[in-house]
C-alpha cells in the first residue's frame, strides 16, 4: 500500500501560475481552483493512490512568524490568489479527499506529522510527500517515506537527499538554516553557502556540534575562519533558523490509514462545486462517486 500526501498550497500556487484566469457565475476569480480540482482528479486516476490527503495553509502566517516576523507571509500574494485558499479547501473535500486546513501550524507540518504516523503501520510500502519543498526532505527514511515532485515527475529517497544537499534528512533544517531559504524567508548566514554547510554538517551533523575554534575543525571548507567567525557572531540567529526550519511531527491529526482510502467524489457535493466554478458536466468528473 503507497500513501500519498499532497501539499496542497504548492498545488494551488502552482496552478494559479500555470493555470488561465477564469471567472465563476458569481464573477470570482477561480483559475486557480479549477486547476487544482483537475490536477488532484488526475492523481486520483492512478491505480497506485488509494489513500490520499492534503494539506493546506488556511492562512500564510503560523506560529514561526511569531518567533520570526520577517518569516513567509500573506504580504505580496494577490487578492485574487488568498481568495481562493478556501475555495481549495472545498474543492479537495469535494473529490473526496481527506484535507487538513492548517492555522496554528503549516501544510509542510502536517505533511511531516502524517507521514512518520502512517509510514509506522507495517502495511504501508511507501508514502509519497507529493511536494518539491526543500524542508520536507527532513523527513525522507530511506525510500520508505519520499517526496514526490509532480511537476518534474521526479522522486527523492534518502540517498537523493544526500545528493542534492550533501547531507543527510535530519541535517536538512542545519543546512536550511546557514544557507537560507528564500522560499520561507529565511535569510541564513553570512559567507556560508552549500558547499561549506554541507561539508561541515556531513562531519558534524548539526550546527550545535560544530566547534567554535576554526582550528579544531576536522574539514577545512574554503575560508574556514572567516565562516567561523561569521558563525559564532550569529550563533543563535542560526539556532533561531534551525528551529523554524524544523517541521512540526505531532500536528494533532485525528484520522486513521482507513479513514485516508478513497473511496470516491461525493456526488451531490462534487456537482455544487462545479456548478458554482461554472465548469461542464464532464471537465474533471472523478473516476467514481462515494
Amino acid at each position: 500500500m503507497l500513501v500519498h500526501l499532497v501539499d496542497g498550497t504548492f498545488e494551488l500556487f502552482r496552478a494559479y501560475h500555470g493555470a488561465p484566469s477564469r471567472r465563476a457565475p458569481s464573477g470570482q476569480e477561480v483559475g486557480a481552483v479549477v486547476g487544482l480540482l483537475r490536477s488532484l482528479a488526475g492523481l486520483l486516476r492512478q491505480r497506485e493512490v488509494t489513500h490520499v490527503a492534503c494539506a493546506f495553509d488556511h492562512v500564510i502566517e503560523s506560529f514561526r512568524n511569531r518567533l520570526f516576523p520577517p518569516y513567509k507571509s500573506s504580504a505580496g500574494v494577490p487578492a485574487e490568489l488568498l481568495a481562493q485558499f478556501g475555495p481549495a479547501e472545498d474543492a479537495a473535500r469535494a473529490l473526496g479527499i481527506v484535507t487538513w486546513p492548517m492555522i496554528e501550524y503549516e501544510a509542510d507540518d502536517a505533511l511531516a506529522t502524517a507521514a512518520l504516523r502512517y509510514a509506522a503501520s507495517p502495511v504501508v510500502e511507501q508514502v509519497v510527500i507529493c511536494s518539491p519543498d526543500k524542508d520536507l526532505a527532513q523527513v525522507v527514511d530511506g525510500a520508505h517515506i519520499v517526496t514526490f515532485d509532480r511537476i518534474r515527475r521526479m522522486s527523492r529517497d534518502e540517498a537523493g537527499v544526500r545528493e542534492r544537499f550533501g547531507v543527510p534528512p535530519a541535517a536538512v533544517p542545519d543546512y536550511l538554516a546557514l544557507v537560507g531559504d528564500g522560499a520561507d524567508g529565511l535569510p541564513g548566514i553570512p559567507r556560508w553557502g552549500a558547499r561549506s554547510a554541507a561539508s561541515m554538517l556531513s562531519r558534524y551533523g548539526s550546527i550545535e556540534a560544530i566547534p567554535a575554534d576554526h582550528e579544531r575543525w576536522l574539514v577545512r571548507p574554503r575560508g574556514a575562519e572567516a565562516l567561523a567567525r561569521s558563525l559564532n557572531g550569529d550563533r543563535d540567529r542560526a539556532l533561531l533558523y534551525k528551529r523554524l526550519a524544523t517541521l512540526v511531527t505531532d500536528v494533532p491529526i485525528a484520522e486513521s490509514l482507513d479513514d485516508l482510502r478513497w473511496r470516491g467524489a461525493p456526488r451531490e457535493r462534487f456537482e455544487r462545486l462545479r456548478g458554482a466554478l461554472g465548469m461542464n458536466a464532464e471537465d474533471a468528473r472523478p473516476l467514481r462517486w462515494s
